[in-house]
């Protein structure tokens, strides 16, 4: 059978169907994205190397999609680990990115974008970094993050701590400081949260560590969350949004020049210029001061401080609320009945 124009062969992986729109409004092919993720693959994968993945796959005709569970079609030589997933009560087997073969394989699958955990296998109850991510109100100037950027940098500096920042790929910034294995997720976490809360001290005016949405009245939200078995977007993946922008990473200095829309897997790799500046930017492993990581513990994990508050608010509202008389229209609708089998887990999931 004869191969199709838009089908070609690299390193042993099948690439079909290049020529198709990757998904609408990307303004790109799929060859686009297999081209880019080829041309930066030696700076990806050291990102990617021995990280549990999940990645956003967009196919044709439906909505992207996280896919941690690696298929059962995938090539034998993929590498993976198993993972006990507490939440869902499953073992997850998660994909382990190690060389340009699987990289390439994941592009034809039309994996668009690459979420790492923040633990290498073998270390996985250790984080390697520290991430803070900025992410700023709806339809904010992308000023507010990088005024927030600015209040993270400075806290960092007053603790003699360097880290590194790339756009999001979205409408924010990461932060990451990178950190010995010898520091427990809890500690992490607690450090964090610290840094987290002083930067929201330095600039109250712009940031917010508020973890409800409702309460960051505008303001951008310094996410101390990513921790545990949390992902980030790596640096140089691409990301499911129009136009195809790029986590890019960039010196401190350039923090006020430049805008996430700057960096699309269009030119991407042409910038590099044969740099690789995330590589370049992150500092070895550094040792937290010990009253930072006290400090921290003194925060209350906002998870489930949201969660009780969440539920606080609730009662107050339910108790607020007269319940309508038996005899009313509205106790006798059928759109009142908590029979309604429509409603809550019984209707039809989006994946469906």
């Amino acid at each position: 059978m004869a191969t199709a124009a838009s089908d070609e062969t690299r390193d042993g992986i099948s690439l079909t169907n290049l020529d198709q729109s990757l998904f609408e409004g990307a303004g790109a092919t799929k060859r686009d994205l297999v081209d880019y993720l080829d041309a930066v693959h030696d700076r990806i994968i050291p990102v990617l190397r021995d990280r549990p993945l999940s990645v956003i796959r967009v196919t044709r005709g439906q909505a992207p999609f996280m896919q941690k569970n690696l298929p059962k079609h995938a090539p034998e030589w993929v590498e993976h680990v198993e993972i006990w997933a507490e939440a869902s009560k499953r073992t997850v087997s998660y994909a382990l990115c190690n060389d340009r073969r699987t990289l390439l394989w994941f592009a034809n699958q039309r994996a668009v974008e690459f979420h790492p955990t923040l633990a290498r296998t073998g270390h996985l109850d250790h984080a390697t970094d520290l991430v803070i991510d900025l992410d700023p109100p709806e339809g904010a100037a992308f000023s507010m993050p990088v005024r927030a950027a600015h209040a993270v940098h400075q806290v960092l500096i007053d603790l003699g701590l360097i880290g590194a920042v790339k756009t999001s790929g979205a409408k924010g910034l990461h932060i990451f400081v990178p950190i010995g294995r010898d520091l427990s997720m809890d500690d992490a976490a607690a450090a964090t949260r610290a840094i987290a809360r002083r930067a929201e001290l330095l600039d109250p005016d712009t940031t917010t560590t508020a973890f409800i949405k409702a309460d960051r009245d505008g303001k951008v939200f310094l996410d101390a969350t990513r921790t545990g078995g949390a992902t980030v977007a790596a640096a140089y993946s691409p990301r499911a949004r129009p136009g195809v922008p790029v986590s890019f990473p960039f010196a401190w200095t350039d923090l006020d020049e430049i805008s996430p829309s700057d960096f699309t897997i269009g030119n991407a790799a042409q910038l590099l210029d044969g740099r690789d500046p995330w590589a370049d930017a992150l500092p070895p492993a550094q040792d937290l001061p010990a009253d930072l990581i006290a400090e921290g513990h003194d925060i209350p994990i906002p998870r489930l401080v949201a969660m009780h508050e969440g539920k606080r608010r609730a009662r107050a509202t339910r108790s607020a609320t007269p319940s309508p008389d038996a005899s009313s229209p509205e106790a006798s609708s059928p759109d009142a009945s908590s029979d309604d089998p429509t409603s809550g887990d019984d209707r039809p999931s989006r994946d469906g």
